[in-house]
């Protein structure tokens, strides 16, 4: 299947909660997709767990706003995807997240090997990194 040409590819590598990195790579994709751009997001590392299907809808409930309902990582991915279908395309490595455990991801996402990368980054105008493996 050839990698769709889009005008961003974004490598995240971050570690979830770790930095501000994540929430850089959310905010940015919104950003690039609200211009009209098209993206990959290709997620390799722990930043695979970004789209766990275990992580369901929802972040644990927070003790100090209970009534207050978080979406989860996954959920934010699912709704970017959902709201920019054929300009958005999320990708995470397939090597990364079997070895962490999280090879059960949302529908929406598709898992590659990580040979296949450099197809990414041929078919990117453009491409930026966050975070390290």
């Amino acid at each position: 299947m050839a990698v769709p040409r889009t005008d961003l590819l974004l490598m995240v590598f971050a570690a979830p909660h770790r930095n501000e990195h994540v929430m850089s790579a959310l905010r940015l994709a919104t950003a690039v997709l609200e211009r009209g751009a098209s993206l990959q997001i290709w997620t390799c590392g722990d930043a695979t767990g970004l789209t766990w299907a275990g992580h369901g809808d929802s972040k644990p409930r927070n003790i100090t706003d209970w009534e207050r309902d978080y979406p989860s990582t996954a959920a934010l991915a699912a709704g970017l995807l959902a709201d920019h279908p054929g300009r958005l395309h999320w990708y995470v490595c397939r090597a990364c997240s079997d070895d962490r455990g999280v090879a059960d991801q949302i529908p929406q996402v598709r898992r590659k090997s990580p040979f296949r990368f450099v197809d990414h980054v041929r078919a990117a105008d453009k491409t930026l990194s966050l975070g390290v493996c």
